[in-house]
């Protein structure tokens, strides 16, 4: 996607695990990689790898939570209807397997703030390039990219093959119990993050396509002029 889009750069971490959320203070990019959970916060990582060994001694399983944030975005792509670039990101996370739910930006956070608190305020910043003060929106605004990163989250549901028995019915509609032997995920969702940053990668180079085949143009930014914003609790 690098190669359609120039400087573009989609990243993924795992920000929650059942319960368990990130500390988004001790947010780092250097982290996620330097753990088996994608987590970009070490100490949550400690904690959710006691936690994982619990729900797998158990027979059980859980859920997660995947934050996935793309620098370099150039603005303009999408369309106000139709083809809203927030649409296709959404539609190509759901389609992950077991995903069931999408959020961009401050997501269903911004239902508990004010207008004034969710409106991402601009001023003029370098020559000719206006600043947003915050992110909300996650880097879409009416269907169209801003040029600030952005950002989308998908929650993926705890395993569904798991050991412990489960009430269900048979092929003749008798009550019975179903139980999955052998392996299973105890969190089908840290698997997901590079899944993840790959369908980010596919939509956005496909908006760029459109974009450079609509216009004739080619559109870039360069990913250094936005890498000041970071997620903050403010914008989950």
């Amino acid at each position: 996607a690098r190669k359609v889009v120039p400087g573009l750069r989609v990243r993924g971490a795992l920000v929650q695990v059942g319960p368990h959320k990130i500390d988004r203070a001790n947010w780092s990019w250097d982290t996620v990689n330097e753990n088996p959970f994608f987590c970009p916060d070490p100490k949550a990582a400690e904690n959710w790898a006691e936690f994982l060994d619990e729900i797998r001694k158990s027979g059980s399983s859980t859920g997660a939570v995947i934050e996935i944030v793309a620098d370099g975005v150039p603005v303009g792509l999408g369309a106000p209807l139709y083809a809203k670039l927030d649409q296709d990101i959404a539609s190509g996370l759901m389609s992950i397997n077991a995903v069931k739910g999408v959020e961009i930006g401050a997501g269903f956070e911004s239902a508990a703030l004010s207008g004034e608190e969710n409106a991402d305020e601009m001023q003029n910043g370098p020559p000719g390039w206006p600043t947003f003060l915050s992110n909300h929106a996650g880097g879409i605004l009416g269907g169209i990219s801003t040029g600030q990163p952005v950002v989308a989250r998908f929650a993926v549901k705890p395993t569904s093959s798991i050991l412990n028995p489960r009430s269900t019915i048979d092929k003749d509609g008798n009550n019975t119990e179903v139980v999955t032997k052998g392996r299973h995920d105890p969190c089908v969702g840290i698997r997901a993050v590079p899944i993840g940053e790959a369908m980010m990668a596919i939509v956005l180079a496909d908006h760029y396509l459109r974009h450079r085949g609509q216009t004739g143009q080619d559109v870039a930014q360069d990913v250094d002029t936005n890498l000041e914003w970071l997620p903050t609790e403010s914008s989950s």
